[in-house]
C-alpha cells in the first residue's frame, strides 16, 4: 500500500509540488506580514470592503498567476504525451494494415501455388500431345516409339516439364524450324494455341499475387515451360492471333541442361 503511494506520488509533475511549496510559503508570508502590521479580526472589520478586495486581489494574483503558468506547463505535457500516443497509434495501424496485406497476399500466393500445379499438369499434357503430333507416326516416327513412352512415363511421375524439356534441346533446323514444330499443321496449331493460352493465364495469376519484386512471375518465366511459351510466342505465323502476355525469360540454356542431366 505504500509502495503505491510512492508510486502515485512519482508520477505526479513535479511542477505541482513546486505550486504547492510556493502557495505554502506565499500565504505563510501573508500570514506573518498581517500580524507585524497589527491586523486582526477587530481591524479586519474596520477595512471598507473596496480596501479589503484591493488587499487580497493583490495578496492572491500572483498565485493565481502561479497556477495559471503551471496549468499552461501541465497542459503542454499532455497535449505532447497525446501526440505521442496517437503517433504511436498510427505506426500500430500502419504495421495492422502491412500485416493484413501480408496476409491476404499469403492466401493469394497459397491459392496460386494450388491451382499452379494443375496448370503444370495440364500444360504438360499439351506439350506431349503436341510433341507425338511433330516427332510421332504423323512425321515418319522421327523419335522412337519407345522414347516417346519413357517420357510419357515420366510425365505420369509429375514430370510435368519433360517434353517441354525436348522441345527445348531439339535443333529446330533439322525439324524445319520451330514455326514447322508448333504451326505446321492445324493439329500442332491448336495445341499450340492452347499452351500459349494457358500459361498466359498463368502468368496473368502470378502477377496478381506477386510481391513487389516479381519473383513469382520471374519463377514462373525461368521454367521450361517459360522458354518453351517464348519460343511459340517468337516463331508464330503473323496470321495467328493469341493474347500473350509479356513474359521476359534468363538465361534458360544452362537451366534446362542442368535439369536435363
Amino acid at each position: 500500500m505504500f509502495a503505491k503511494a510512492i508510486d502515485h506520488l512519482r508520477q505526479i509533475d513535479w511542477r505541482i509540488f513546486f505550486g504547492i511549496i510556493v502557495t505554502v510559503l506565499w500565504l505563510a508570508a501573508g500570514v506573518v506580514y498581517m500580524r507585524a502590521s497589527g491586523l486582526s479580526y477587530e481591524t479586519i472589520y474596520r477595512i471598507p470592503l473596496d480596501d479589503l478586495g484591493s488587499f487580497l486581489e493583490g495578496g492572491f494574483a500572483p498565485l493565481a498567476f502561479l497556477w495559471l503558468v503551471i496549468g499552461l506547463f501541465i497542459q503542454q505535457r499532455e497535449l505532447a504525451d497525446n501526440t505521442e500516443v496517437l503517433r504511436q497509434t498510427s505506426i500500430q495501424s500502419e504495421k495492422q494494415t502491412q500485416a493484413i496485406a501480408a496476409t491476404e497476399m499469403n492466401a493469394r500466393q497459397e491459392t496460386f501455388f494450388k491451382i499452379a500445379e494443375n496448370v503444370r499438369s495440364q500444360l504438360g499434357g499439351i506439350t506431349g500431345m503436341l510433341y507425338i503430333s511433330s516427332m510421332g507416326a504423323s512425321e515418319g516416327q522421327l523419335v522412337p516409339r519407345e522414347r516417346i513412352e519413357e517420357l510419357w512415363h515420366m510425365l505420369a511421375r509429375r514430370d510435368d516439364q519433360v517434353f517441354a524439356r525436348e522441345f527445348l534441346l531439339l535443333d529446330p533446323e533439322k525439324f524445319g524450324g520451330y514455326e514447322a514444330l508448333f504451326y505446321k499443321t492445324e493439329i500442332r496449331r491448336r495445341h499450340t494455341k492452347n499452351f500459349m493460352t494457358t500459361f498466359d493465364r498463368l502468368m496473368v495469376m502470378a502477377r496478381n499475387c506477386d510481391s513487389d519484386n516479381g519473383i513469382i512471375a520471374d519463377t514462373m518465366a525461368q521454367t521450361a515451360h517459360g522458354l518453351l511459351y517464348r519460343r511459340m510466342r517468337d516463331s508464330r505465323p503473323a496470321d495467328m492471333q493469341v493474347e500473350c502476355a509479356d513474359v521476359d525469360t534468363a538465361d534458360y540454356e544452362k537451366i534446362l541442361e542442368h535439369t536435363h542431366e
